[in-house]
């Protein structure tokens, strides 16, 4: 009996093991090099006084990406398959369009992450880039699913050297908390609604809802299998915002100055100022840090790209496919890979007017994605008894509004 008890463990512990993985690599990617400037510039220019927005910010990642993760396990289809299965080809064929347009732009702005953090350990971008794109293409091609989650999640512990950071910089901990728990806004101003739209949009982002279906789908996830799947995600969304805490905390205590504020415009700057402040060793683990980001989402964002264009358009798709089974799938991720890493190889390149641009269509797509994604959680012939609750609608339409107002705010500050 024992032993039948001992073998029932061990399989459950497999299938436990199995199973985890797309909630927490999807979550993590999110904290890319936008992400990482974003936080920085959060702590450096306002300190402490955004720690607040991370408690809802949470909240809201959590009820999107477990309806996301639902309608994977109930349907076994993904996102771009089901809206385009539900709502026809024309819906999703803009949607792609306004999605590419956004990914491309984020894909060049990791390539530009992977250039910046490598230049701050000595390395300059003609050499770190190309072997970057080289070796995230290598892995994906000619890798399986499994053994690209394990580099996946790999990448997701060196996230582990932000905390590390946020403890070198000493900070004062009753305060942090304090704001944390409790709104300390020391100004409002126009600058403080910016970069609070800014982390919330930092934070849900539309490729997010394309690749986690998707991984749980090439993972063959059951509706038996949703609790373990549930705390994936739940576990994915803390430990991406626990890890954005600890980089405004880092650059709040050491660069945040009340009487001079700063002026850093990237995650690279934010690294060179932790320097004289925090020691070369905050330094070094902010660089290492922003690297592995920029790698891990310069591979991720492609991989997503790919995924909701060939479920889109009915084509094969998958990484454990082969090239001859899914041609159309592995030559978008090539072609994603090799010309987002051509765009920052080039000389006055205006890599800033291309991050605009795609945060515009993110901010513009975002609304649309999840008004998909509540029409078809809620749709009984898709769901059936795994349609949201009552409660679980009002939640999710409040976060729609929240999110579409903060999303036409990105839009309008962008531009304005």
């Amino acid at each position: 009996m024992r032993k039948l008890f001992d073998k029932i463990k061990h399989h459950r512990w497999l299938v436990f093991l199995s199973l985890i993985g797309p909630g927490i690599i999807t979550a993590n990617v999110d904290n890319d090099a936008g992400g990482i400037a974003t936080y920085s510039i959060a702590g450096a220019r306002f300190g402490n006084s955004l720690l607040w927005t991370l408690i809802p910010i949470t909240i809201i990642l959590i009820i999107v990406q477990e309806m996301v993760a639902r309608m994977a396990v109930v349907t076994g289809k993904g996102f771009a398959d089901l809206i385009r299965e539900k709502f026809g080809v024309k819906p999703i064929f803009y949607l792609i369009l306004f999605l590419l347009v956004a990914d491309f732009g984020n894909t060049v702005a990791e390539f530009a992450g992977i250039a910046a953090a490598m230049k701050l350990l000595g390395v300059e971008k003609y050499i770190s880039v190309p072997i970057g794109a080289f070796g995230i293409w290598y892995m994906v091609v000619k890798g399986s699913y499994r053994s690209v989650e394990k580099i996946f999640m790999f990448a997701c512990l060196i996230y582990v050297t932000y905390i590390i950071a946020g403890f070198k910089a000493r900070p004062d901990w009753p305060v942090v908390m304090k704001s944390l728990i409790s709104p300390q806004i020391t100004e409002f101003s126009s600058a403080y609604l910016l970069m609070l739209v800014g982390i919330i949009g930092a934070t849900v982002a539309p490729w997010m809802q394309f690749y986690m279906q998707a991984a749980y789908v090439e993972k063959k996830a059951d509706i038996k299998d949703y609790g373990i799947i549930k705390w994936d995600v739940i576990v994915g969304c803390l430990v991406t915002n626990i890890v954005a805490f600890f980089i405004i905390v880092a650059c709040s205590s050491t660069i945040f100055n009340p009487s001079q504020p700063s002026m850093i415009n990237s995650a690279a700057e934010a690294a060179a100022a932790l320097r004289p402040l925090a020691g070369d060793f905050a330094y070094i683990l902010f660089a290492i840090g922003l690297a592995n980001a920029s790698l891990f989402a310069a591979s991720i964002l492609p991989l997503t790209t790919a995924y909701y264009i060939c479920e889109g358009m009915g084509w094969n798709a998958g990484v454990n496919k082969s090239f001859k089974e899914a041609p159309q799938f592995f030559g978008l991720y090539t072609a994603l890979i090799v010309f987002g890493a051509l765009f920052v190889l080039i000389p006055d390149i205006p890599l800033l007017l291309i991050m605009y641009l795609s945060q515009v269509a993110n901010g513009l797509v975002l609304p649309f994605v999840l008004v998909f994604m509540v029409k078809l959680v809620n749709d009984k012939a898709l769901m059936g008894e795994h349609v949201n609750s009552s409660i679980s609608n009002i939640i999710s339409y409040a976060t729609i509004i929240i999110v579409a107002l903060v999303s036409l705010a990105m839009v309008v500050m962008t531009f304005f």
